[in-house]
């Protein structure tokens, strides 16, 4: 069975702040591109929703994902971790077999 990918509470809480104030709103997009020192690797930005996106929402918030990258992100999870090293928005995927001390990239 594939699982779409879900969004921590932390990470909506995290996005409603950054939209906070702000005239017009914008999604957090999660994508995955070819590339990186594993493979692949996420990119992570503010964006408007497309036509072919997946969108979760929570908290008065989306986060989205087009259909390219759907498929990698199975049973992922989207958090928000804010710790000594920095804070931002991460991605726990299950399907990566191994990932870069980066964070950001990983292979399948």
């Amino acid at each position: 069975m594939t699982l779409p990918p879900s969004v921590t509470k932390r990470a909506f809480e995290r996005l409603s702040e950054i939209n906070d104030g702000v005239d017009i709103p914008q999604a957090l997009r999660i994508a995955v591109e070819g590339g990186g020192c594993s493979g692949f690797q996420y990119e992570i930005k503010l964006d408007a929703v497309t036509g072919d996106d997946l969108v979760l929402e929570g908290e008065g918030q989306k986060v989205v994902i087009d259909s390219t990258s759907l498929p990698f992100l199975t049973s992922a999870v989207i958090d928000f971790t804010d710790e000594l090293i920095g804070a931002r928005f991460t991605v726990e995927n299950p399907n990566a077999t191994s990932a870069c001390g980066c964070g950001t990239s990983f292979s399948m």
